[in-house]
């Protein structure tokens, strides 16, 4: 009997060992990377489902008079475009700059460059607001801005 105990002992302790908690942390960076994941796979649906349902997208222009405002698109009109491209089109690179959670809101900031077919086209920063709901976590808000100089 002892012997059979301490087998299954022994057993669950391994099992617990692979087992690993997924933090607030690695699951926000998860939803933001399923959307990078998504748009080199121009996978449409993967990407539509890091959404609310109400999420904006916006980026931050600069006009000819040197003034900057922003240009809303649609979380569709995005996904939509995504799916005409071929694998490996849409590459953005990221580096998570700041992550802060409190509760069922996180806001992530993190510098990128974007490449198309390979070659690069700009860099920028992306802003990110997600909230936590009852299907994980979701991008709320998105806000970019690009350019082509100054970029690392």
């Amino acid at each position: 009997m002892k012997k059979i105990t301490l087998l299954v002992i022994l057993q669950l302790g391994c099992l617990g060992m692979h087992v690993r908690a997924q933090t607030a942390t690695d699951s926000v960076k998860a939803v933001i990377h399923q959307l990078f994941t998504a748009m080199i796979q121009a996978d449409e649906k993967a990407l539509l489902d890091c959404f609310s349902d109400s999420a904006i997208l916006q980026t931050i222009t600069k006009a000819a008079d040197g003034s900057f405002t922003t240009q809303n698109e649609s979380v569709a009109e995005f996904a939509a475009f995504i799916a005409k491209e071929s694998k490996g089109n849409a590459d953005e690179r990221i580096q998570f700059e700041t992550l802060k959670i409190d509760g069922p809101l996180a806001i992530a900031w993190m510098p990128y460059q974007f490449y198309y077919k390979g070659v690069f086209s700009h860099c920028g920063v992306n802003s990110f607001q997600c909230l936590r709901t009852n299907k994980g976590w979701k991008i709320i808000y998105l806000v970019d801005t690009r350019r082509r100089n100054g970029c690392k």
